[in-house]
This record gives C-alpha cells, sequence and structure tokens, in this order.
C-alpha cells in the first residue's frame, strides 16, 4: 500500500512540474509570437507610409499606378512569409508545450505528435 501511495505522489508531482514546463514554455512562445507581430505591423506601417509618399509623389497617372503595384506585390509576399513565419512559431511552441508531458504520456501509450 505504501508503495503505490508513494508512486501516485510522485506522479502528481511529476504532472504538476510537467505543467509548469509546459506554462512556462506556452508563456515563452506566446511573447514570441506577440513580438513578432508587433515588428511585423510596425514594418508594414513604415512600407505603407513610404509607398502613400512616393504615390502622392508621382508624377503621372502610369507611375502612380506602378507604384502601386509594386506595392501590392512586397505587401502580398511579406504577408505570406509572415504567416509562414508565424505557422512555424505557433508549431515550436505547441511542440515545446507538450514536452514534458511527453514521457508521462507514453507510459499510457500515447506517442508525441511529429
Amino acid at each position: 500500500m505504501m508503495k503505490s501511495f508513494e508512486e501516485f505522489q510522485s506522479f502528481g508531482k511529476d504532472g504538476f512540474e510537467a505543467y509548469v514546463a509546459s506554462s512556462k514554455a506556452l508563456t515563452s512562445g506566446f511573447q514570441t509570437i506577440a513580438q513578432e507581430t508587433a515588428e511585423y505591423s510596425r514594418k508594414s506601417f513604415e512600407k505603407s507610409s513610404a509607398a502613400l509618399e512616393k504615390l502622392t509623389a508621382s508624377k503621372s497617372f502610369d507611375k502612380a499606378l506602378e507604384a502601386q503595384q509594386a506595392f501590392a506585390k512586397e505587401s502580398y509576399e511579406s504577408l505570406v512569409a509572415q504567416l509562414t513565419k508565424l505557422n512555424e512559431l505557433y508549431t515550436a511552441t505547441a511542440k515545446d508545450a507538450f514536452k514534458p508531458f511527453e514521457a508521462s504520456l507514453a507510459a499510457f501509450g500515447v506517442k508525441a505528435p511529429k
């Protein structure tokens, strides 16, 4: 009986430690994602302002259209790159948050996602 209680107590302690480690990984990951998003927003605003200045300084409709098309293309490519980066950050955060539970769950036959 005593061994069962000690195992139960150890399991509870291990679970709590895994929860704390997982919470730290989530917090860290979300901070990184928030910083990345804020930086992207800042850069995007700066690029939009520069594009507006270039657009208003255009001497002809053709030059204005060319500037607008270049800005649209750059904005789209930047957005796709940012979404790819955020996807990688979310995936890494999820893996890091799950990692502390891997050993406990492996005992029950649950495998970690890839």
